[in-house]
């Protein structure tokens, strides 16, 4: 009795590390918060409600592609590929926007720099639906960001017909490029 007690509860850790690995490798394999990003850029897909609760999870996306762009910016330069966003070849789209449900496309494209202090290693926006964003506020929750002497570069303001605008941010991260001061 207690062998066959012991055959079933090994099997069970057995299939239950399966499972676990199994789970592992489909959570590694997904993309990060439906983001890809490779040397040439991130880009994504959000499709779902706009708002929830009284806040706006639609615009939330523009949150995870910017952190999902600073960290590949970071990667690709500790792997001595330099870049920075190429702001003029930004695509964003908002289709269904005011129905409920918006499918909000983001496509942030990398070019590439000669030299690591030509690089950019961080990333972030300001924008919203349907009001201007607050640019000059946001400049000041930055202000501290970049390394000394230098400073944030800003897109020009980007828009869809459905209403989203955004800015675009990128700066040289203090840590990743203390040596470019």
């Amino acid at each position: 009795m207690k062998i066959k007690t012991l055959m079933v509860i090994l099997q069970l850790l057995v299939c239950n590390c399966i499972n676990q690995n199994q789970q592992q490798t489909l959570e590694m394999s997904k993309p990060n918060n439906g983001i890809l990003c490779d040397e040439s850029g991130c880009e994504g897909v959000y499709q779902g409600p706009e708002f929830a609760e009284g806040r706006d999870v639609a615009h939330q996306f523009s949150n995870r592609m910017s952190a999902a762009v600073g960290d590949k910016l970071k990667e690709l330069y500790r792997s001595e590929q330099y870049k920075k966003v190429d702001f003029a070849a930004i695509e964003m789209s908002t289709d269904g926007m005011g129905s409920g449900t918006v499918t909000y496309q983001l496509k942030i494209p990398f070019s590439d720099v000669g030299a690591p202090c030509d690089a950019f290693t961080s990333f972030d926006h300001v924008g919203g639906w349907n009001h201007r964003p607050a640019l000059n506020r946001r400049k000041t929750e930055l202000q501290n960001v970049t390394l000394p002497g230098h400073s944030l570069f800003i897109s020009d303001l980007k828009n869809t017909p459905e209403g989203l605008q955004e800015y675009w941010i990128q700066w040289k991260n203090k840590e990743t490029q203390s040596g470019c001061e």
